[in-house]
């Protein structure tokens, strides 16, 4: 059973009810995104919108013994890597690293000692892991670093081209961007943008763009549009399953945290 204009957000409870915070049963999101670059045919917002309706999406179906607290997206993410294109937006790792950190010990001093950092955009992976350490070392918080693409997209939906090379615009990300803002994507500039990662693995026995032997990449190395994947054949029913498939495994992460004692996995 989910709950209508339930309260999920940090901001909307007050000071008072902070002391009453349940450790075991209150859950703290953070939601981190990103402004860069996505090709001609998506916003700069790309990661920053699907975060919004990713959200969205998941406060419909949840359910209503979860208690969460959802901070406010952080909107700005490391996107150096974009760094060629005019409107990317980027902060440094220091930045961000001390930046999300202060953030979750200010969740800490409020009594949440549960924390689900959920991202939406890759370059901000290895700040999470950074970040989520340190809270377990500092504040003895059971911290958890995901992204929304982790918990996968409904089976045979997507071409196994797009999901071994589609990571950056491509039929994903634009079928989710039809579903949420069809507004602001340019089916016309859409294309099929082919990546680079093919020619290293015809070239390459372990070296990859990504994965288990992965070299530092800046966005044109794959592709000279700066997206790689099938994003001419996005659509909004697409986009709309792929967003309530993994909003409903964001659902069962919430409530393997929640179930998780803190006595027991945390030594």
């Amino acid at each position: 059973m989910t709950v209508a204009n339930r309260r999920v957000w940090w901001g909307d409870y007050r000071t008072t009810e902070y002391a009453s915070i349940d450790p075991e049963g209150t859950i703290a999101v953070l939601p981190v995104a990103a402004i860069e670059q996505h090709g001609p045919h998506l916003p700069v917002s790309t990661d920053t919108t699907i975060m919004n309706g990713m959200l969205e999406t998941m406060i419909a179906r949840l359910p209503a013994e979860l208690d969460i607290r959802i901070l406010p997206v952080q909107a700005v993410g490391k996107s150096n890597e974009h760094l060629h294109a005019p409107g990317t937006l980027t902060l440094t790792a220091p930045t961000l690293i001390a930046a999300w950190t202060e953030l979750g010990l200010s969740i800490a001093r409020a009594g949440v000692r549960k924390l689900i950092v959920v991202n939406s955009h890759g370059g901000n992976e290895e700040i999470m892991g950074i970040v989520t350490r340190e809270l377990r070392v500092r504040e003895k918080m059971l911290a958890v670093k995901t992204s929304w693409q982790r918990f996968g997209r409904p089976a045979g939906m997507y071409s196994d081209l797009e999901e071994r090379q589609g990571i950056h615009g491509g039929d994903v990300e634009t079928s989710l961007m039809l579903h949420f803002r069809p507004d602001l994507v340019d089916m016309g500039k859409a294309e099929n943008f082919v990546s680079n990662v093919a020619r290293a693995e015809k070239e390459f026995s372990l070296l990859r763009h990504t994965g288990t032997h992965a070299f530092a990449w800046m966005a044109r190395d794959l592709n000279p549009h700066g997206v790689v994947g099938e994003a001419a054949l996005a659509t909004a029913e697409k986009g709309r399953l792929t967003a309530e498939h993994q909003a409903d495994g964001f659902i069962t992460l919430l409530k393997d945290v929640r179930k998780a004692k803190l006595a027991d996995w945390l030594a």
